[in-house]
């Protein structure tokens, strides 16, 4: 089934956008950004970052990214759970693809299409998510594709 230009626009918006939100992450390796969309709507959103209250550092002294940060996409759902939102039949937007931990999370919140720009090093979550029946699809897009 070929997507309408219309739709392939939007996805270029939408991912700029969740390129723009990763920029509220303090992580230095590596900053996602997420968005959830719902009846073209941004229902939630989300960034890689240390949970409520605590300080914003996400890596240790050596680099490493301390085990108790959240993923964006993690965020972003669990922002759905404290709301009135449904993410059931949603799309998520992520500048970087899900691992398995996350496609866990995602396959659980009901969210039916997944769209990221860059590659993780391993594939299991992509793998899980097609497992699951959720449309996957990498769309790779430039910030300035339209300025």
């Amino acid at each position: 089934m070929e997507k309408d230009s219309k739709q392939i626009e939007l996805d270029k918006r939408y991912m700029r956008m969740a390129i723009i939100w990763s920029e509220n992450s303090y992580c230095r390796r590596r900053k996602v950004g997420a968005l959830i969309v719902k009846d073209k709507m941004i229902i939630s959103d989300g960034y890689n970052g240390t949970p409520a209250g605590f300080e914003n550092i996400c890596e240790d002294e050596d680099n490493k990214t301390l085990p108790y940060v959240l993923h964006a996409e993690a965020n972003a759902i669990t922002k759905i759970a404290c709301s009135n939102n449904s993410s059931r039949g949603a799309t998520l937007y992520v500048t970087d693809a899900p691992c398995i931990e996350c496609s866990k999370l995602i396959i659980q919140a009901g969210i039916k299409r997944v769209v990221y720009a860059k590659k993780y090093r391993l594939e299991d979550g992509i793998n899980l998510l097609r497992r699951a029946n959720i449309e996957v699809e990498q769309l790779t897009t430039d910030i300035n594709d339209e300025h």
